[in-house]
Parts: structure tokens; sequence; C-alpha cells
């Protein structure tokens, strides 16, 4: 049967019982998320770390796996990669970052700004897809299970259609989190693109809470959850498109969104407390290397190099490898050479990382 691209403004009472349930566990859940962020001494920190780690999930559901040791070697401002799927996920992270400051600054999601998302994630400007013949293949059976809009005129006006609701939908009374579930679940659906639509989508998820103003920061693992479900996340999609019954997907969505959130706090909690731990001894047993810049470094880039520390604690590249060298005499840092650089690894923030595997 085919599926008609529905209009989310007419969709009706969607908002069952369950639903609000569900709805109401992923507020709390993302209500602690954001006061434990707020607790950070510096949240850009954050920002070094788990948008990164968000990529890493997102771009593993498309099968473009990478190590955490890849993801953080690899430097996007120096295009510096050490493998083509760290490359990628680097990519992702930035798409991420672009999208963030584009709503932080504007507060709308645009049409052109998804365009730059997914452009900035595949590295071409292919816009939306002109040629028909575009279907979504079961990966098991390799039969396609949905064949999306086929010509451009039907993609340009249901993403415009999507559009108004993502910038208008205080107009219809559902929940943003319920909103956000069905956002994704149309521009699945539509498959704007020729390549990269389920990573757009999900950067779509983030940017959406934030435009809601229930995340202040792009550091939700909501991937991580999509990835370990990844057949019932497929499943859900078509049986929305099936059945035309939101209740499930609407659930699966929320319980990620409160189950992801609980578990960046822990997360952040943990780092929030090494960060405290390593504050202490390094002021007491080096006074004259600490500084809240070289701390910030550490958990900003887990794996270092003394041209990062000379740039962010404005000091020259000699004093900096001293330090450095000082950190791993401390036991806080582990000094590897790859290739021709070294690094300088935050152990323990390292090992609290990969716990998230």
């Amino acid at each position: 049967m085919d599926y008609e691209i529905p209009n989310l403004f007419e969709l009706g009472d969607i908002e069952t019982k369950t639903v609000l349930k569900a709805t109401n566990l992923a507020h709390q859940a993302l209500g602690e998320l954001k006061g434990v962020v707020q607790t950070m001494p510096n949240q850009n920190i954050l920002l070094g770390t788990l948008p990164l780690q968000e990529a890493k999930e997102s771009s593993e559901i498309e099968n473009i796996i990478t190590t955490q040791d890849d993801l953080y070697q690899s430097n996007f401002s120096s295009q510096e990669f050490t493998s083509t799927a760290a490359k990628e996920v680097h990519h992702y992270a930035q798409a991420m970052t672009l999208g963030f400051n584009a709503v932080k600054k504007n507060g709308f999601i645009t049409l052109n700004l998804i365009k730059e998302i997914q452009a900035a994630l595949e590295g071409n400007n292919a816009g939306f897809r002109k040629q028909k013949g575009t279907g979504l293949v079961n990966q098991t059976t390799k039969q396609i299970v949905y064949m999306p809009p086929q010509t451009l005129a039907l993609i340009e006006k249901y993403m415009s259609a999507l559009e108004l609701f993502l910038n208008t939908s205080e107009y219809i009374d559902y929940d943003p989190l319920v909103k956000m579930a069905l956002i994704h679940h149309q521009f699945e659906s539509i498959h704007p693109f020729y390549d990269g639509n389920g990573r757009t989508g999900r950067i779509l998820n983030i940017l959406y809470l934030i435009q809601q103003q229930l995340l202040d920061t792009p550091i939700l693992y909501l991937s991580r959850y999509i990835n370990r479900n990844k057949g019932q996340y497929y499943h859900l999609l078509q049986e929305v498109r099936d059945t035309q019954n939101w209740e499930n997907w609407l659930v699966f969505m929320l319980n990620g969104i409160a189950e992801t959130a609980k578990q960046t706090v822990i997360l952040i909690t943990k780092i929030k407390k090494l960060m405290q731990q390593h504050k202490q001894k390094i002021r007491s047993e080096l006074p004259k290397v600490y500084s809240h810049e070289l701390l910030n470094n550490l958990y900003k880039h887990p794996y270092t190099k003394i041209e990062f520390v000379a740039e962010d604690c404005q000091i020259h590249r000699n004093t900096a490898a001293k330090r450095l060298d000082e950190l791993v005499q401390l036991g806080i840092l582990e000094k590897v050479k790859i290739s021709k650089d070294n690094f300088y690894i935050n152990i323990d923030l390292y090992r609290l990382l990969m716990e998230q595997e």
C-alpha cells in the first residue's frame, strides 16, 4: 500500500494516555540533564567530546564504524583524519555545530539550513533528489519496503510543509517532544536527499530540542538509543506508514529521549567529578603548572597535543610541552607517539568514554 505523506497539522488526537505518560518521563529526564549541564564550570568542554560521541553513534547506524582512538587522533580544524570513517564522523559533528550555531542565532530551522547541514555531512551541494528511482530497502531481504516521493516538485512541496511545521507548530497543541518524533518520521519518509537522510534527520532531532529550549547544547546521545534498537526503529518507521497508527512510534522515541537523557546525566556527572579530582591533584602537586585553561583543554581534547595546549593557554610550545610532560609524570596523561605526532591522552576521561561503547 502506498503511503501518502500526511499533513502534520491534521493528524488529530494522537496523544494517547500511553504517549502522555512517556512524554512526562522524557521531560523529567531532559530537565535533569539541562540542570546538570548548567552546573558545569565550562559547558564548552562538553562540546569537545559529547557531540563527537553522538556523531559516532549516528554514523554507526549507517555502518560508518570508527573507534574512540581514531576519533580523537583526528582533528577537523587541521583536516587530519586517521580513517575515512573518522573523517565522516567529524563532518557529522561539524554539521551539528553549524546547525546549532544557526538555531541559537536565528531560532529557525529553514530548508536552506537543512540543505547546508546535509552538504556539510556529505561534502557536496547535490540538494534535494531530482531523479526518480530511490527506494528504501530492507537490509536483510534486500526488498524495497517503501518508495518515498519521487519527483522534485513533490519533495519540495512536502519539505516546505515540514519547514512550516518546524517553525510554527505552536499553533497545534502537541507536546514539543511529540512534535520532534513526528518531524523525524516525516523527514525520513520524505527522504529528500540522495545520501545522508538518516544522519541529517538525527541532527534535526537535537536542533529541534534546542529550538524549543529543551536542550541548551547538542549533547544528547539519542543516536545511541536508535543504534542499540535499530531493528525496532526501522520496523516502527514502517509500521506508521502501513497502519497510520502513531502510538508505538511516539512511545519508542519518547522512551529514547528519557533513557538517553538519564545516561548522559550519569556521564556528565562522572566527567565533572573526574575533572574536580584532576584539578585538586594538579593544584596540590604541580601548583605552577595548574591553570583553568589547561584543565579545560584536557577535557575538551581527550587526546591533546602541544599545539592545542599552547593555543588554549596562550603559552610557548616549549612551555606547553614541559607542562604536558609533567602531567605524564603525575599519571594524569599518557604520552603516545602516533605517526609523527605526540598525543597526550587523558586516560581516565578516555576510559569513561570507552564505557559508553
